[in-house]
């Protein structure tokens, strides 16, 4: 039977510190946020993930933030090299937990590239080119993924911190996907569900088994998504959410057998 894992780590005291790119600094409840992601964790536990917790890194603002660290895939697990110089020293301490899961590679040189600006959907990767992430690191990605059979599908993200701000897996066969953040016709052949246009933050969800983890302050779209029959979980992330969080950013995801 398949396992399924959920890599987080623990938010860190120093969160009120953490990288901004498109929010402005605003202070942040770090107990409230603390909450909210134990809150967090218990509904990746009640989708049927195992909590892997990883060891908590305080001198490091954007820790909790673990997604960005890995693209995890069944094959293998590529250890990334964000684009923020800051958060580079959280990659080692993610690629030591995957690799007793499965062999992990990683990017080298003037290869950036952040686990949030990729969207695995079945043999291909769409690959964000933010901030964040640069063509040399989907040239690497790529590099890694091909033999596996992998496609890489680059995207132009300027809107949005990342790509899956902007678009995510939400159903089977569904995306949910702000057309403002990013164009739609790469993803022609998934069924669509446009967000709120009061909610341009609401494409991030988290689909883990038959439960997709939404943030509950985007209700509309949220309906938007039950109205196709996808079981939603909502989350209050909202403190998380002053540092760019979304809910996908705060789990690494690892299925194994």
């Amino acid at each position: 039977m398949t396992r399924t894992l959920a890599l987080t780590r623990a938010v860190p005291e120093s969160l009120a510190r953490c990288e901004l790119t498109h929010l402005a600094r605003t202070p942040i409840d770090l107990a409230r946020a603390r909450a909210q992601h134990t809150a967090y964790e218990h509904a990746l536990a009640v989708a049927g993930c195992e909590l892997v917790r990883l060891p908590e890194l305080p001198e490091f603002a954007d820790s909790v933030f673990v997604e960005d660290c890995a693209v995890v895939l069944d094959e293998l697990a590529i250890a990334t090299r964000p684009g923020a110089l800051s958060r580079r020293g959280e990659v080692e301490s993610v690629a030591a937990a995957l690799g007793a899961q499965r062999e992990v590679r990683s990017l080298t040189g003037d290869a950036t590239l952040d686990g949030g600006d990729v969207l695995a959907l079945e043999r291909t990767l769409f690959v964000g080119l933010s901030r964040r992430t640069n063509a040399e690191g989907a040239r690497q990605l790529h590099a890694l993924t091909a033999p596996f059979g992998y496609a890489i599908v680059p995207l132009a993200v300027e809107s949005a911190l990342h790509l899956k701000t902007a678009v995510t897996r939400a159903g089977e066969r569904t995306l949910v996907v702000n057309p403002q953040w990013v164009e739609t016709r790469s993803f022609a052949s998934w069924e669509r569900i446009e967000v709120d246009a009061r909610e341009p933050f609401a494409a991030n969800v988290l689909r883990v088994r038959d439960t997709t983890i939404c943030a509950a302050a985007f209700s509309r779209t949220n309906d938007r998504l039950r109205a196709r029959g996808i079981a939603v979980n909502a989350v209050d992330v909202s403190e998380l959410a002053k540092a760019e969080a979304g809910v996908t950013c705060c789990a690494l995801i690892a299925s194994l057998g």
